[in-house]
């Protein structure tokens, strides 16, 4: 059973990943900013204080607006560099211009201090979200491992409307989130 999931969540991955490259930059760019907005209000409604945010690799959703936004509010954001054997450090994050690359094609924080408190907010990327809020992400378990060690976060998952689906493969180990985000074109 178990291989039967894991290679449903391999061919899906595929699938989705074909499907977001296929994006044209313009409708990407107008979608990208419009999830931002969202965020941006999501924030600000809470009055949240302490942002975990993803750095943008390949065609995931651009935030980086809404992380100059977080930055110019004077809210702590914080950053992940991924490490071998799943491992994510935390580090904050003071500039967009001060990012140096990492494993598997990711950025993270130059020089950066290492955060190891709470959070109010995190952003968590993936490649397919359904409709009980679990996601789909990129096979390595990071970030469910790390979800798991802040269950008082607010977990939100942002997607393109072709990434929410009724139901995701799921196993074990996968944490659901508090929510999804994910707006008609």
């Amino acid at each position: 059973m178990i291989d039967e999931i894991v290679l449903q969540k391999k061919a899906l991955r595929k699938q989705l990943f074909e499907q977001r490259n296929a994006l044209t930059p313009s409708e990407k760019e107008v979608y990208d900013n419009e999830l931002c907005s969202e965020l941006e209000q999501l924030v600000f409604e809470r009055s949240y204080k302490v942002v975990h945010v993803y750095l943008p690799m390949g065609s995931e959703i651009n935030i980086k607006p809404f992380i100059q936004h977080l930055l110019n509010q004077n809210i702590k954001v914080v950053s992940p560099k991924t490490l071998k054997n799943r491992e994510l450090q935390h580090l904050e994050l003071s500039s967009l211009e001060e990012l140096e690359n990492g494993i598997f094609g990711t950025m993270h924080p130059t020089n950066s201090t290492e955060y190891k408190g709470n959070y109010d907010l995190v952003i968590v990327p993936g490649l397919a979200f359904d409709s009980g809020n679990y996601r789909l992400g990129y096979g390595g378990g990071y970030y469910d491992k790390f979800l798991e060690q802040h269950p008082a976060a607010f977990k939100i998952g942002i997607c393109y409307p072709f990434q929410k689906m009724a139901s995701v493969p799921k196993e074990a180990h996968d944490v659901c989130l508090d929510k999804v985000l994910a707006k008609p074109f």
